[in-house]
């Protein structure tokens, strides 16, 4: 059996762990359009339009939720994503899928939508580019005329 050239090995790139997870999700959420996988610190973060509607971490399908979304998570079993840093454990609004749902893109389409009202609810608005640091609903501030400046004795003109 030949043994493959050096050159050979190098066509074949890498793919990142879970990656193959990550592209079948991402099939399954593709009721919702265009999805993109984006590698994180965790795993992989899930996005559509620049929103992001769920998460992979451990291996495991987390989608967003938020308290309208919630029961029907809960109802179904679902359990929320939590982790552990500096010894703080935090609960995050991300919840797995039920297990039916990772099967077929019907069976994840309800699920998926849940996960997009929720990504859509949490959306903040675009801030103004004229607003740095402060509200974008405060009252314009009115100024004075500016008053010229008192000439420097001595100077001319």
């Amino acid at each position: 059996m030949p043994r493959n050239t050096p050159s050979e090995l190098t066509l074949a790139k890498p793919r990142s762990p879970g990656a193959d997870f990550a592209d079948h999700c991402c099939e399954l959420m593709g009721s919702l359009g265009t999805v993109q996988a984006r590698r994180m610190f965790l795993g992989w973060g899930l996005s559509v339009e620049g929103l992001t509607v769920a998460v992979i971490a451990w291996d495991t399908l987390f989608l967003k939720t938020n308290a309208g979304a919630l029961p029907q998570f809960v109802a179904a079993g679902c359990q929320v994503f939590e982790h552990t840093a500096k010894g703080v454990t935090r609960r995050m609004r991300y919840h797995t899928a039920p297990e039916g749902a990772l099967e077929s893109r019907p069976a994840m389409q309800p699920w998926a939508a849940l996960a997009m009202q929720a990504a859509v609810a949490a959306r903040r608005p675009p801030r103004l580019a004229a607003d740095k640091g402060g509200s974008a609903l405060k009252p314009a501030q009115t100024s004075k005329p500016r008053q010229p400046r008192p000439k420097a004795p001595g100077s001319s003109a």
